[in-house]
């Protein structure tokens, strides 16, 4: 059960994190620091980190917070049994940590070159719902080497991963993934691009209409985001969206404080985890 206050009178720390496996200053780790009261969900600051050093800092940290991180936190079942890795999920971390990501490439890719053309990725039970990429993909994005370089952190940081490893309660790990709230809001249209020449204008109109919709209120998670006119400025800003991610990320951290057993379906399977806001189909 969340340990954090129902108490709408009551705020709640939130936190939400664009994560990226090899943070430079051109390409930081982003966290969004809000604060959750009744269903308003106030965004305090943004931060960003160019280092994993500078990063693990702020986890270790102490808090209170909930937090979203936009990276997998688990493999798929079927991956794990048929690769014959360790089906405990701190057992397979700790061997998935150990290898480098070379082999993790070799690995995947010989997985999928032995399965049949339209079914080369095995999926976790949240993929279909949440519209994610599977958490073994290398490439485009490469959400296997975050999972590698990420869920280690968490667990040297010894937060708390709900149904995944007990931590400090008062530091709470839930996975994120911002593409799926951003979908409800404005569909399949694309918001951000890392590639100038598709920084366009359709993206910029984009990332207002979101970020108006998240203001107002316009998801199923009943939560209006708040915003000063200077950050909604810097979030419109943003081609490449990080800090938008981070804050979509936010807003599903508040979300998942706020429900029983963190928002997570109670028969998640304990090896994969969830998406924060999935709905089991």
């Amino acid at each position: 059960m969340s340990t954090v206050s129902s108490d709408p009178a009551t705020a709640v720390l939130v936190a939400g994190v664009d994560f990226t496996s090899r943070p430079t200053r051109a390409k930081p780790i982003t966290l969004a620091l809000g604060e959750c009261q009744g269903a308003a969900v106030r965004l305090r600051e943004l931060r960003h980190y160019a280092s994993d050093a500078e990063f693990a800092a702020w986890l270790a940290a102490p808090g209170p917070w909930v937090g979203a991180f936009d990276f997998p936190f688990g493999l798929p079942r079927e991956l794990v049994e048929q690769l014959g890795w360790p089906t405990e999920w701190p057992a397979l971390i700790r061997h998935y940590a150990g290898l480098s990501r070379e082999a993790i490439r070799a690995t995947f890719a010989a997985f999928c070159d032995a399965r049949p053309a339209g079914a080369k990725f095995a999926h976790r039970a949240c993929d279909a719902p949440a519209g994610s990429s599977p958490s073994m993909k290398w490439v485009n994005p490469p959400v296997a080497f975050m999972l590698h370089a990420g869920v280690p952190q968490l667990i040297a940081a010894g937060v708390h991963l709900p149904g995944l490893m007990d931590g400090d309660r008062s530091r709470v790990a839930l996975e994120g993934y911002p593409g799926l709230l951003a979908r409800e809001l404005i569909g399949a249209r694309s918001y951000k691009s890392d590639e100038r020449a598709k920084q366009t204008a359709e993206r910029l109109i984009a990332r207002k209409d979101l970020i108006e919709a998240l203001e107002q209120g316009r998801t199923r998670l009943g939560l209006r985001l708040r915003l000063s006119h200077a950050q909604r400025d810097a979030l419109v800003a943003d081609p490449m969206a990080d800090q938008l991610d981070a804050v979509l990320c936010m807003v599903q951290a508040a979300w998942g404080a706020s429900r029983p057993n963190w928002g997570k379906p109670l028969d998640a399977d304990p090896l994969e985890g969830w998406i924060l806001t999935a709905e089991r189909r």
